[in-house]
């Protein structure tokens, strides 16, 4: 279990995360949602031991990030798409990163492959379309076969094919098992695919619930997504 208590983090003295409480237990595929700037990224950038947190803790399976002996092999981060040195090919680049990993370097054709970047493996990253830069991103997340995969914003970029793609793969990792924590604002995604929704609002969590559960009484996502947005009472809404 990925297991998230009492987190806060502040930056120059603002409080950017306050008192964020929650989890993700495995098996599970859960959405994180919020408007730009509610704090979702530095959510997630916290998690993966990118920005200290000033209270709280981050457990994996129990454990701290600092605690884990191989991180990568524990957790999987996608970030962004500008992860990798423009002049790097994929191949060296998660070569690269399975090697600073303690990661077997045999895993990078494997992970290519699952992300349909055999072909263009050994192209500059600088050549790579913003699509094809989001599947070296997801890549990088699943080198360490990791069972907690940190995803932000993964379906930027996606043209229609990509997108179907990422569905199902999303949708075979929790079944196999493993604990995903997605970043998006591609709500017809959430709605096809998330077992449970976390929403952010000014660093606050205003609902975290099973997806049926938040949608209650709602039209559909999209409403219930603003109202728990604006902190209104609603199924699984914390006001």
């Amino acid at each position: 279990m990925l297991d998230i208590n009492g987190l806060s983090v502040r930056v120059g003295g603002q409080a950017v995360l306050d008192g964020i409480t929650t989890h993700v237990d495995d098996g599970e595929l859960v959405y994180l949602l919020g408007r730009n700037g509610t704090g979702k990224t530095t959510l997630l950038r916290t998690i993966c031991g990118v920005i200290p947190p000033s209270a709280g803790r981050i457990l994996f399976d129990g454990k701290r990030f600092a605690e884990l002996a191989t991180p990568s092999t524990v957790i999987g981060m996608h970030l962004g798409t500008d992860g990798a040195h423009p002049g790097h090919t994929a191949r060296r680049h998660l070569t690269w990163l399975a090697r600073a990993g303690g990661i077997p370097t045999g895993r990078v054709a494997e992970v290519l492959d699952l992300v349909g970047l055999s072909d263009v493996a050994d192209r500059r990253v600088v050549d790579y379309s913003l699509g094809m830069r989001q599947r070296l991103g997801i890549a990088t997340a699943l080198l360490g076969d990791a069972r907690t995969l940190i995803l932000d914003e993964p379906v930027n970029g996606l043209d229609i094919d990509g997108i179907r793609w990422l569905r199902g793969l999303l949708r075979d990792l929790a079944d196999d098992g493993r604990r995903l924590l997605i970043a998006s604002h591609h709500l017809d995604e959430v709605a096809r695919t998330a077992d449970r929704v976390v929403v952010l609002d000014s660093g606050h969590v205003t609902a975290d619930a099973p997806l049926t559960e938040f949608i209650g009484g709602h039209a559909d996502l999209e409403e219930a997504y603003l109202a728990a947005a604006a902190g209104l009472t609603s199924a699984g809404v914390t006001p």
